[in-house]
């Protein structure tokens, strides 16, 4: 069995590399990975990061060819040799596109637009005119976005994808609102500040972070505007086996009965472990809320609820308390984008805590969105969350794009109208074909879980090390060596790309590889290349050696 060989970097340097933000510290594994390619006949492979290496088709086709009927609608109006229309016109236009759609039926994703079509009108009662109108200037994009939380037609249509994939189809007793926004990192901004602007939560007040987790989400508290008391909530149940499950034990879940945390910071299914919240625990939570901290906000980030079958989201089993946050770049492959929404129930804490806050704080917000309303009293949290999104003062110019607007619709109307499921069944397929390829190769079977979302996936170096080689080995692995220490020994010697879990508060000898974003094939080749590293760590224990 081969021994380590040496490596570039030291202990030192990599103890210090480990104060970085993971998706710093993988910049610096690229550079070694790319300087082992340079002498090696081999290519580099970066699963370090989520963007996901497949697309939605179909919306994208239906995107280009709404595009051409769009400019019709312009040209027919006013069209000046030089480049120049006018605008598109409501009247009629529902005729017009009706004849669009039947004089091109080989054109590219017509059956989704001529669905869509029939979907509004069918199932909201859609004025024709007005539908088709909105489509056509939101795909030209020649308007300012009005409303400015989200256009009309558009929101109850992603409305209805949210209830489906979000909530299991279980339809809310009030619906959402949806506030479009450039994706989650936005939609993270914009909460934050939000909650903080309307004094939902304060400076140095206590929040919770279920961990692992997306790790802007521990570096946003510790910032001097902020200076949150953060508690974490941390996934540390395990097997009989001594497996990680990555769910919350109930003594976990119990810290949130303290009424001093404000607000729970929650991404499910969860990153890197790619587990949704077990049901039990969403009941936990429930339950906790109503009895002990009826007044915590719940913030989810449910990007990756697409991969899991019946996916059950916090703002499904508690929306009087919970933000919603969904954005459609993962599952659509669509990271380039920037679409997501925020959504907040029409019966919600938000609006009810504001309206009881103290006279000098009621004025100081009076005083903040007057500018904008002529009863700033009345003005809801997520309308609020808008205004603030633009500074207030640019609140008339507020909003997503049409045109992304519109690709949003789009991909929310092709999983609507995929009655089948045939694209989700396809992407849940393949990240799951590529986990069970990686776990192949290693010397510890996966942790069979119906919750498992497959994005990512969460290695834990010191069970495997307990399961394989014993307690022994784990010990010398720690005296002799910084947790990080695989991943430069992977990069500069493989040429594999991962990223420390440590970064993402899970277990600090754990690595998350992403499923999303290579080959297939190659998640067989980069379970090999670990499994090799470990081999070498037990041959050189095994010899009475240390850190080479």
């Amino acid at each position: 069995m081969a021994k380590l060989t040496k490596i570039s970097t030291s202990r030192a340097q990599e103890k210090e590399l480990l104060q970085l933000s993971p998706f710093e510290l993988k910049n610096t594994l690229i550079g070694l990975a790319q300087a082992g390619t340079e002498t090696n006949a081999r290519a580099m492979l970066n699963a370090g990061r989520g963007n996901p290496n497949w697309i939605a088709t179909t919306p994208r086709e239906a995107f280009f060819t709404l595009g051409l009927f769009g400019l019709e609608e312009c040209k027919r109006t006013d069209h000046v040799p030089g480049g120049l229309a006018g605008i598109p016109d409501k009247k009629g236009i529902a005729q017009r596109f009706e004849k669009f759609l039947s004089s091109n039926k080989k054109a590219p994703g017509i059956e989704l637009l001529a669905g869509l079509y029939k979907y509004g009108i069918r199932q909201h009662g859609f004025d024709a005119d007005s539908w088709v109108h909105e489509l056509a200037e939101g795909i030209i994009g020649d308007q300012y976005p009005v409303p400015d939380r989200m256009l009309r037609y558009p929101e109850k249509i992603v409305h209805d994808y949210l209830v489906q994939e979000m909530c299991d189809g279980k339809v809310p007793r009030r619906p959402f609102k949806l506030f479009a926004v450039e994706g989650g990192t936005a939609a993270m901004c914009y909460i934050f500040d939000s909650l903080m602007q309307n004094y939902l939560v304060q400076k140095m007040d206590s929040i919770a972070l279920m961990v692992p987790t997306f790790t802007p989400y521990i570096e946003i508290p510790e910032l001097e505007r902020y200076e949150f008391n953060v508690v974490k909530i941390n996934a540390s149940a395990m097997t009989r086996e001594g497996r990680h499950t990555w769910q919350y034990p109930d003594s976990e879940l119990d810290k949130l009965k303290d009424p001093a945390i404000k607000v729970l910071f929650a991404v499910n299914p969860s990153n890197p472990p790619s587990r949704a919240m077990h049901p039990n625990s969403l009941k936990r939570i429930v339950q906790i809320v109503k009895e002990h901290n009826p007044n915590l906000v719940i913030v989810t980030d449910d990007v990756y609820g697409t991969f899991v079958p019946g996916f059950r989201s916090l703002m499904s089993v508690i929306p009087y308390n919970t933000i919603g946050v969904y954005s459609f770049s993962k599952y659509f492959g669509a990271t380039g984008w920037r679409l997501g929404v925020i959504a907040i129930n029409e019966d919600n804490l938000f609006d009810t805590f504001i309206d009881n806050l103290p006279w000098k704080q009621k004025q100081a917000l009076r005083d903040r969105y007057g500018t904008i309303t002529l009863d700033p009293d009345e003005l809801l949290f997520i309308d609020r969350m808008v205004a603030d999104s633009r500074q207030v003062a640019l609140n008339h110019t507020a909003g997503l794009s049409l045109p992304q607007q519109i690709q949003m619709l789009l991909f929310a109307a092709f999983a609507l109208l995929d009655k089948r499921n045939k694209y989700k069944k396809l992407t849940q397929q393949l990240v799951q074909k590529r986990l069970s390829l990686l776990w192949k190769e290693l010397q510890i079977p996966p942790v069979s879980d119906a919750l498992n979302a497959g994005y990512y996936t969460e290695i834990d170096i010191l069970v495997w090390g307990r399961k394989v080689y014993g307690d022994e080995f784990n010990e010398w692995l720690k005296r002799n060596f910084e947790p990080v220490d695989i991943l430069f020994r992977l990069a500069e010697k493989s040429g594999v790309v991962l990223l420390n879990g440590g970064g993402f508060e899970g277990p600090e000898w754990s690595v998350r590889v992403s499923l999303a974003n290579l080959p297939t094939e190659m998640y067989k080749t980069i379970g090999q290349c670990i499994t090799t590293v470990m081999k070498e760590y037990a041959a050189s224990w095994k010899a009475g050696e240390g850190k080479q």
